[in-house]
């Protein structure tokens, strides 16, 4: 984040003027104060200095309201927390343009979910509580929450090695996205398949201003094809990226990629 508020307000006056969105990373950084997972009974447990809900809260708060006095094009990324929902809604309630997304690993994973010292589960924004991961899979649901993205951070295994309170922050993300969302959010009831398809594609698209994300005639072919239904192993082993830092080595889940078409080319094939 931007921590001079009047040099961010400056900024964000001008990507108005020029039709840019403005993509907020929200974290207050004098209040993190070295913390390095949520700050809840789970760091506690396991010593760690922990990172409050405020930490991304007040900055959420701050971030809406200069987008409310300069009329950026505000976008905030990988929210984690209830209170982010709360804002997103009241925000657009208030006609703003305000757009949201949340990762799988936020509302798959809880911080109760940390049982050891394993740095795999380390990223930023931090796994919250149990209500927040509730609130964020409601704010998807009715669609105050836009877009469902990865934060994807690949690290090297000799990064991640170490304790939570030395390693980076950061997991990979890409190559569970898909499954985890059709495990958690579609296969539940909590969004349709075209929600998903909304919130994966569409939804990024708009946000960033491109002409992508729909399968009408004459787009670019950018195509992703699912098989929701099968069924699988997460093996960071077989991932495509060089990173293999995941908390969800082991978890079964549903939904297989099979296909990923690029500008009308396969550049992936599930075998």
């Amino acid at each position: 984040s931007v921590m001079n508020a009047e040099l961010y307000r400056e900024a964000m006056k001008i990507a108005a003027e020029c039709g840019i969105p403005v993509m907020a990373h929200c974290e207050d950084k004098n209040m993190v104060n070295g913390g390095v997972m949520n700050e809840s009974g789970a760091s506690h447990r396991l010593g760690m200095k922990g990172i409050s809900n405020a930490v991304e809260d007040v900055i959420v708060a701050r971030d809406i309201l200069i987008a409310k006095e300069t009329g950026a094009t505000l976008h905030l990324c990988h929210c984690s927390t209830k209170d982010s929902v709360r804002m997103t809604k009241a925000a657009k309630e208030d006609g703003l343009k305000v757009t949201a997304e949340v990762c799988p690993h936020h509302f798959t994973l809880c911080d109760e979910d940390i049982v050891k010292d394993d740095a795999n589960y380390k990223m930023n924004p931090p796994l919250r509580a149990k209500e927040d991961v509730e609130a964020l899979k409601e704010g998807l649901k009715e669609n105050i929450m836009d877009v469902i993205s990865t934060d994807h951070a690949p690290h090297s295994a000799e990064e991640k090695k170490k304790s939570i309170s030395e390693s980076p922050f950061g997991i990979v993300g890409l190559e569970t996205s898909v499954a985890l969302t059709i495990t958690e959010l579609v296969s539940k009831g909590i969004i349709t398949p075209l929600q998903m398809a909304e919130k994966m594609s569409y939804n990024p698209a708009k946000v960033l201003g491109i002409d992508k994300g729909t399968l009408n005639e004459g787009k670019t072919a950018d195509i992703t094809i699912i098989n929701p239904e099968e069924s699988y192993v997460i093996d960071s082993s077989t991932f495509v990226s060089k990173g293999k830092n995941t908390p969800f080595n082991g978890y079964k889940v549903k939904g297989a990629v099979k296909y990923t078409i690029c500008n009308g080319n396969v550049v992936y094939r599930y075998i």
